[in-house]
């Protein structure tokens, strides 16, 4: 991790980062189920979709804003506040912007070389997740 690459990340445009995020957290995800084993497709999806659905992804920024130091909520906020085309319409626009907001840290973790702390932030996201899922 250089000082550049995180100076780089931190003056991309957050959708960009989000765009990039989105991915990381699709892969981690479709990674952590699928590490157990050989499932069907079908049930493999429904599985992703609890944590990659925007309500999930905002509960996990209320979570977050409250845990992260001040670099990584300014990203979150960033994130949150940019503008965005469209709403899907399985979620409100309040959870997609802070979707994004998730999103966009996520893809400034990645972008500024900060692997290990991108590692830590996908691991407690998809154990809050994960344990919500079980109950």
């Amino acid at each position: 991790m250089t000082e550049d690459k995180i100076r780089a990340a931190r003056q991309s445009n957050p959708a960009t980062l989000a765009f990039l995020g989105d991915a990381v957290y699709e892969l981690y995800i479709r990674e952590r189920l699928t590490a157990d084993g050989s499932r069907q497709a079908e049930t493999l999806h429904n599985e992703a979709v609890h944590f990659v659905c925007a309500s999930a992804q905002a509960k996990l920024f209320e979570i977050f804003m409250n845990e992260l130091p001040e670099e990584e909520t300014d990203i979150l906020k960033r994130g949150r506040n940019a503008k965005t085309a469209r709403v899907p319409k399985h979620s409100t626009p309040n959870e997609y912007r802070k979707a994004t907001g998730i999103e966009t840290l996520f893809g400034y973790l990645k972008l500024s070389g900060q692997t290990e702390r991108l590692n830590f932030l996908l691991d407690r996201a998809f154990n809050l997740l994960e344990g919500e899922n079980s109950k």
